[in-house]
């Protein structure tokens, strides 16, 4: 797409496996509530591989004995947990602060669309000192919608006033793809993200894949010209 050729006026990231590496602490909490429940923990990598399917996907692959609904206990005493060590090890992957100073030294605005909740989004947010710079955070429960509907990103536009054609969508997982491409905004597959093995990326259909968050912070840079700079 020409936009990522430069030009591009904003960004927006998803934000578990594509801006902040949440992992560690989603799937410590989800061990812990295991042996809680007298299960063998799941093997770290592969509960990495599911964060991206969120608090649900993940329980179904812990506990593949229960029916997990929305309604289910076990969600609630997943989310306590997790919510009380929200922020106590995740990190913005590395390179990629960077990339936020320099977007935000050319005052050029980027924010974050994410289908997680905004009581454990916000509180992310803040810890890793997000919140002020971020022109716009659009949590799972912003909306009545969340992506693979392009709703929560047509918002973000509007709060950013900024047009979606003008705009780069970032995700891990194909339900963000689509709702970039469904936004009408260029977007970028972030494939070191929480992708799970059964999954191809090359599939989602994005204008651009980066396979680490250094090749993203290039092909970002590039995309509103800063890559010179």
């Amino acid at each position: 797409m020409q936009l990522l050729n430069g030009g591009a006026k904003a960004v927006f990231f998803d934000l578990d496996g594509t801006l902040v590496d949440t992992a560690p602490d989603m799937v410590t909490a989800l061990q812990q509530l295991q042996v809680e429940h007298g299960v063998r923990p799941v093997h770290y990598e592969l509960g990495r591989s599911h964060v991206s399917n969120g608090a649900l996907g993940l329980l179904r692959l812990a506990f593949p004995d229960h029916v997990i609904t929305p309604e289910s206990p076990l969600l609630c005493e997943f989310i306590d947990r997790y919510a009380a060590r929200v922020c106590e090890e995740s990190r913005v992957f590395a390179g990629l602060e960077a990339l936020l100073e320099r977007l935000d030294k050319a005052v050029l605005p980027w924010g974050v669309v994410t289908n997680k909740p905004a009581h454990l989004t916000d509180p992310i947010m803040a810890a890793l000192g997000l919140s002020a710079r971020s022109v716009c955070t659009v949590s799972g429960d912003t909306l009545p919608t969340r992506k693979p509907d392009p709703a929560q990103l047509l918002h973000a536009c509007e709060v950013a006033a900024v047009a979606p054609a003008d705009c780069i969508y970032v995700g891990d997982a194909a339900r963000d793809i689509e709702a970039g491409s469904r936004a009408g905004m260029a977007t970028i597959a972030a494939t070191y993200g929480y992708v799970v093995s059964s999954d191809d990326p090359q599939n989602w259909g994005a204008d651009e894949y980066a396979s680490n968050p250094a090749e993203l912070a290039q092909i970002l840079l590039k995309a509103v010209n800063l890559q010179a700079r």
